[in-house]
């Protein structure tokens, strides 16, 4: 392939390196340029043009990314139409994405001009979800490095897809005094939440003393069609004659691992009662954070075996990132005076329920309601202030003029909170324990509200998530520890961090600070009431 600069009047028949206008139209890359595209292209004063020609043998983007990606269509994994010079490959079911980086890496070393990006080994995927990347860099790659491309995928499977089977899960949990119910109903629908992609149900679910002997019994007495039991333990499993590897013993089984090099999930426990697998849960399986436990039962859901020698292999890539809710941390917090925690005000909205004008500009008292909530965060103890901005950002940017702010503009506002939260998060700097997350339309709040909920905080354990409460009703705002960031990144919709206040309400602390948790001022009456006024009122 030539590929360079040339005379737009002999550029006809040549592929365009890079998008252009012409006549009013766009061209773009990669499109094989006619009579009339030159005609406009000189007719706007284009005198010289990128372009390549290709050489005999050379086969275009589009129709070499489609060669290669229909050579890596298998059983679950289907190809969509190539398009910039790029074929996608989507999962058909849910499963675990198995690749094998041999045929990858082979494929990826023919030409620099061919390359396939895939997910990383085990990655649990959804149906629809895009599980690899055919991308030819140029605009033509030579034939002969993608007929060698084809061969290599021919000599086996670069990937496949272990799809997910369904299955009768029990689950059994063991108590001690001090452990709260709420906990145990917690763990069984992070577990069901778990169990979904698969279609697997929760075929029992049983709570007894952790007491070795009552554990037995539950063991032994498991339904026709359990092939898995779950047990959590109210105590953590620290040797092989502990509870519940002992109850696992007295019951006719065995144990085959006890510990896993992935953290969170140190404390796994895998063995086997006849055909049924039998998988001890650590502690950090209770929170729907990932951890060594969803590694696990993923592939057992997905019919791959387990043994000793699969989970001691686990360890390159096995420190994941850190869960709150864990009773001790793996490093404790660096000594400070104070715990650092950042405001994040939304600032992001489209006020559709005012029926026109911005709620954040209108005025109290002279001043922008946006502005006004920013200056109660700036006032508080709060160690810095960042707001997302999104509908008129340019406007809000301005009636924040001046102030001590760090400004992230969101473009996918129109999606919702989560995606202001997402973005916020991913800004907040590095140093900080926790984010105290204001709606911007919260005119009753005061500094000493956001103090009190800022000393009710814990970086990890009970209080890494404080609530406003109005006469005991949650409401706004929220402080969330920022080991809770993955799960934020998760987030979709306009429901903001509920479901993951819902999934952790053992991690709750409510702070009562009256009506200004739950006033704000969606309406033009509830304007009004407030004591807000737009310019034009």
């Amino acid at each position: 392939m030539r590929f360079g600069p040339v005379p737009t009047e002999e550029a006809e028949g040549a592929l365009l390196a890079h998008a252009a206008t012409a006549g009013g139209r766009r061209l773009p890359k990669g499109r094989r340029l006619t009579e009339d595209d030159v005609r406009a292209l000189v007719a706007d004063g284009v005198r010289e043009i990128t372009v390549a020609r290709l050489d005999p043998g050379d086969i275009e983007e589009n129709l070499a990314a489609e060669r290669i990606a229909r050579a890596l269509v298998s059983t679950g994994v289907e190809m969509a139409p190539p398009g910039t010079g790029r074929a996608n490959l989507h999962a058909t079911r849910s499963g675990l994405f198995l690749p094998d980086r041999r045929l990858v890496d082979a494929v990826n070393g023919i030409d620099p001009g061919i390359t396939l990006a895939t997910l990383g080994e085990h990655a649990p995927v959804g149906e629809g979800r895009m599980v690899a990347t055919v991308k030819i860099v140029p605009l033509a790659v030579p034939g002969e490095a993608v007929d060698a491309a084809v061969s290599v995928l021919s000599s086996g499977l670069a990937f496949r897809l272990a799809p997910f089977r369904a299955r009768s899960v029990g689950l059994v949990q063991t108590r001690l005094p001090g452990l709260k119910s709420a906990t145990l109903d917690k763990t069984r629908r992070v577990l069901e939440r778990r169990l979904e992609p698969s279609g697997s149900t929760l075929g029992r679910e049983e709570r007894c003393a952790h007491d070795e002997a009552d554990l037995t019994k539950r063991l032994a007495r498991a339904p026709a069609g359990e092939d898995l039991t779950i047990v959590f333990g109210a105590s953590a499993v620290i040797d092989e004659a502990d509870v519940v590897p002992a109850a696992i013993r007295r019951a006719g089984g065995e144990i085959v691992h006890l510990g896993m090099p992935v953290d969170p999930g140190n404390l796994l426990l895998l063995g086997w009662i006849g055909e049924r697998t039998i998988l001890g849960a650590p502690g950090c399986a209770r929170s729907p954070a990932e951890n060594g436990f969803d590694w696990i039962l993923n592939r057992i859901l997905a019919d791959l075996h387990v043994g000793r020698e699969d989970i001691v292999g686990l360890g390159v890539g096995g420190l994941l990132m850190e869960i709150a809710s864990r009773p001790h941390l793996r490093e404790a917090p660096a000594s400070a005076p104070h715990k650092r925690v950042h405001a994040l005000v939304l600032a992001a909205g489209r006020s559709s329920r005012m029926g026109g004008p911005n709620k954040l500009l209108a005025r109290f008292d002279g001043t922008p309601l946006v502005r006004r909530t920013v200056e109660t965060a700036l006032a508080s103890g709060a160690s810095g202030v960042s707001v997302v901005t999104g509908h008129m950002a340019d406007a809000v940017a301005a009636a924040l003029a001046g102030l001590d702010v760090a400004l992230l503009q969101n473009p996918r506002y129109g999606e919702g909170l989560s995606a202001s939260l997402i973005a916020g998060f991913a800004a907040i700097p590095a140093n900080c324990d926790g984010v105290l997350v204001l709606l911007a339309d919260q005119p009753l709040l005061t500094a000493g509200d956001l103090d009190r909920m800022i000393a009710a905080f814990e970086p990890s354990g009970p209080g890494s998530i404080v609530m406003a409460t109005d006469q005991g009703r949650r409401g706004n705002p929220v402080i969330l520890s920022t080991a809770f960031a993955p799960l934020v990144a998760r987030l979709e919709g306009d429901i903001g961090a509920r479901s993951i206040v819902q999934s952790n309400t053992d991690l709750l602390r409510e702070v009562e600070i009256g009506r200004a948790a739950s006033f704000d001022v969606d309406t033009p009456d509830l304007m009004l009431e407030a004591g807000g006024r737009f310019d034009a009122d």
